[in-house]
């Protein structure tokens, strides 16, 4: 039994010549090879269209996760200084002290300026007018930049 081949793409196919004609667009088609210059500046122009239009949202999604993790940085030392209080009855003094007391492993870096340097709040005086004890109340970044909300990290 006799199975024609078949291909399923046309191009892999050698062309059909019919006469001097064929044979003459054959030769021309043989030498022709590569692109031509309007070919090359229009996919150079719609890389640079896509390249335009994907770089500001690639920004923006880096500028949230850096802010998703300066959040929970922040919180993290909060929890931490809540229970560092809630067990000494005293707020501690610096961050190191949350480190070598083991509240938290390591002293997290700020996303923005990648340091570990934090503005310490101090603890505000309660309503008799009594100051608590300690340092720190309360940490903030050290960062001088305005988040996408409109507030500034050191305010966070």
């Amino acid at each position: 039994m006799y199975f024609p081949r078949v291909t399923i793409w046309a191009w892999m196919e050698p062309p059909i010549t019919h006469g001097r004609l064929g044979s003459m667009n054959n030769k021309r088609l043989q030498h022709q090879q590569g692109f031509t210059l309007i070919e090359l500046l229009i996919v150079m122009t719609i890389i640079g269209i896509l390249a335009a239009i994907s770089v500001p949202s690639y920004k923006r999604s880096t500028i949230k996760a850096r802010e998703s993790v300066l959040m929970e940085d922040l919180y993290q030392m909060r929890q931490a200084t809540d229970a560092y209080y809630a067990d000494n009855a005293t707020y501690p003094d610096s961050l190191d002290s949350l480190v070598s007391k083991r509240y938290i492993r390591a002293i997290p870096r700020d996303p923005f300026t990648g340091d570990t340097e934090w503005d310490c709040i101090p603890p505000e005086p309660s309503e008799d007018g009594e100051l608590a004890a300690g340092g720190c109340y309360d940490f903030r970044s050290v960062s001088d930049r305005v988040g996408l909300n409109g507030i500034a990290y050191n305010e966070w």
